[in-house]
């Protein structure tokens, strides 16, 4: 007999170490006010498998730390990440091409600000959104 938890654990292990993999082969891009995070692609993986929220959110913390975030962006960045997570998976029973938007979203709100008031970015935090929004698009909804 399989041991549920384990497999939950080693579920949400390997989707967060992906994620700080992609995130950290792909720096460049994975920082800044126009940012494509290839793995935000695996931000859908929640519509799966309830594993993928922690795993997500772990992988995400770690991937800020390592890609030298400051504590806001760790946190917030971090947050908007787990938002995206929780609501793609509560719409597991709903249409599968849905499950990009909730991602999207938190992170076009809450990102922004993070590089407003965090980085101290001086773009209207409008247009950040927008790029910001571009970049989750790309990686949620192309790739993921």
């Amino acid at each position: 007999m399989k041991n549920k938890g384990t497999q939950f654990l080693v579920e949400a292990a390997a989707i967060g170490a992906i994620y700080v993999v992609l995130t950290v082969l792909f720096a460049p891009l994975s920082y800044g006010e126009v940012q494509i995070r290839f793995s935000e692609a695996l931000t859908i993986l929640p519509f799966f498998t309830p594993a993928a929220i922690p795993g997500l959110f772990v992988g995400c913390i770690i991937a800020n730390l390592f890609g030298g975030a400051i504590p806001v962006d760790i946190i917030f960045g971090s947050i908007a990440t787990l938002i995206g997570a929780v609501f793609t998976y509560k719409l597991r029973n709903c249409n599968r091409f849905l499950a990009p938007i909730p991602p999207i979203v938190a992170n076009a709100v809450i990102v922004p600000f993070v590089l407003r008031f965090g980085y101290g970015v001086n773009l209207p935090i409008p247009l950040m959104m927008l790029t910001v929004g571009v970049g989750e698009i790309v990686s949620c909804a192309v790739i993921g």
